[in-house]
């Protein structure tokens, strides 16, 4: 098995899922039924550092929600897949819109319904609160759990092994 840095420097799409990943997995309901949801500020800038390298972003879901879609468009990311029981087809879609194939994909999980997807792509990421029956099939976990840093962390080891995270930080020191 390749070196997950090596496997890294191919990266050129990173799919991420959302709930237990960009969230903290829960859940939340006003009276009326409105969904709410908590996204970690530090995680988003991860994204747009990735993005302004050039590196595509693109979400994965298997449940639908209004507030993914919000945060979604204020990221910029436009390959959202929500409502997306079988992320295989979803993947698919990804490939062909981005002309990647499969080793310059990274994903991000942390359950079961995302086995489809780490099984096949370049880099199989789980966030440190994963499922425990997905752990086989990633070549690595995070030390933070999702929706609490976990896409910032994959975020900086991509652009850490593609040699674009420092650029990316003296680009903040001199704006």
């Amino acid at each position: 098995m390749q070196d997950r840095t090596e496997k890294a420097k191919k990266i050129k799409v990173l799919i991420l899922d959302v709930d237990g990943v960009l969230t903290d997995g829960k859940l939340y309901f006003d009276q009326q039924g409105k969904e709410y949801k908590s996204f970690n500020v530090r995680d988003g800038l991860g994204i747009k550092l990735l993005q302004k390298s050039g590196i595509k972003v693109a979400i994965i879901s298997g449940r639908g929600s209004k507030p993914v879609a919000l945060r979604m468009e204020m990221l910029g990311i436009d390959l959202v897949y929500l409502e997306q029981l079988d992320k295989g087809v979803a993947l698919q879609d990804i490939l062909l819109q981005t002309g990647c194939a499969l080793e310059q994909v990274a994903y991000v999980g942390d359950d079961l319904i995302d086995l489809p997807v780490l099984t096949r792509v370049g880099l199989a990421i789980a966030v440190q609160d994963a499922n425990e029956q997905i752990l086989p099939y990633v070549d690595w976990q995070t030390r933070q759990v999702g929706g609490l840093g976990a896409v910032r962390e994959v975020c900086d080891f991509i652009l850490q092994a593609q040699d674009k995270l420092m650029a990316l930080v003296e680009s903040y020191k001199t704006s």
